[in-house]
């Protein structure tokens, strides 16, 4: 398929088009996909709705090969799990695919990183091989091409100096951390920042106890004197982002979308305003699954956007992106 198609999308009509698209590539070339599918009798010929799509649980990634492209795979992302969990793994066979959503979600939301000077506290990611974050982060920084962009990893004397200096010399910056380590920095120190975007991927990594992202967010504010913390909501199985931009309300670029399933039937989707299961649509996945059912508790507003607000109980502590309620 052109998977240029899938980046050109402006209008419902066309998102509709593509996705069924897809969904009939995914069905014919992922074998997997295709058992889940007549399992429970969904096909091209019956599924022609987005509400009539079938969404494979996330933990398919944790046991399975997920693909739909007979190319032997470029990379593997790997998800960062809790210690002795199983961890998602998510083969990629083009990662130009990637490159492209990132880098146009990215403008579509920011603008050009160009304009940015991008800091990134992201230890845990850091720490380990096989992380989509660190793809994505690294290759805004590179783009970015301030001399002092980069990464931090432990060093928060030099990262208070940096942020000091640029907030000083009046420099657009963003700083992008998990959450465990800015909470770890704000509370070390105290900033009045102006012209800094502090941007929280989630996630306590079992460094600190769990938080509602409005306590994560009071206490960032606080510490580093802003008047709203922005987020991004993704995930090793996922090669889409959604971002926020203050009260943790998401909202997506234009090949992704959010429906929420309900939590007693999973084939049946909410209306717009009540809580259940995110399904994320993300037609970027065109290689491997676009439909997927998370285990993130959400739900979706009129116009689009989304909020985050847990996790289903007994589901495995996955480290990204999540404040468990």
């Amino acid at each position: 398929m052109d998977y240029q198609r899938i980046f050109n999308i402006k209008t419902d009509a066309e998102f509709l088009s593509v996705t069924l698209d897809i969904f009939g590539h995914q069905y014919r070339t992922n074998s997997i996909y295709k058992e889940f599918c007549d399992y429970f009798g969904a096909n091209p010929n019956n599924v022609l709705s987005l509400e009539t799509l079938p969404f494979i649980p996330i933990q398919f990634f944790k046991s399975r090969e997920i693909l739909s492209d007979s190319d032997e795979p470029e990379m593997v992302f790997t998800s960062s799990g809790t210690t002795g969990a199983t961890t998602s793994s998510h083969f990629i066979t083009d990662v130009s695919i990637y490159r492209k959503s990132y880098n146009m979600a990215f403008e579509h939301f920011y603008g050009n990183p160009a304009n940015y000077c991008i800091l990134a506290l992201l230890p845990s990611y850091l720490e380990r091989e096989g992380s989509s974050l660190i793809y994505m982060v690294n290759d805004l920084i590179g783009k970015s091409n301030h001399p002092k962009s980069g990464f931090f990893l432990n060093d928060f004397d030099k990262l208070r100096f940096e942020l000091k200096q640029l907030e000083a010399s009046g420099t657009k910056t963003l700083l992008i951390g998990v959450s465990f380590a800015l909470l770890d920095f704000a509370e070390e120190f105290q900033f009045d920042l102006k012209n800094t975007i502090i941007m929280e991927t989630g996630g306590m990594k079992g460094r600190r106890k769990e938080m509602i992202r409005a306590e994560l967010h009071h206490q960032l504010k606080k510490g580093f004197g802003v008047e709203a913390i922005h987020s991004e909501y993704g995930m090793t199985e996922l090669l889409s982002q959604a971002y926020s931009f203050g009260n943790g309300i998401f909202n997506c670029p234009h090949w992704m979308k959010i429906m929420i399933r309900d939590t007693e039937d999973a084939l049946t989707m909410n209306p717009t305003g009540k809580t259940g299961g995110i399904n994320v649509i993300d037609l970027a996945n065109i290689n491997s699954c676009s439909f997927i059912a998370t285990q993130d508790l959400g739900k979706v507003f009129e116009n689009g956007s989304f909020e985050v607000l847990g996790r289903f109980d007994h589901s495995d502590i996955r480290g990204c992106n999540l404040m468990a309620l």
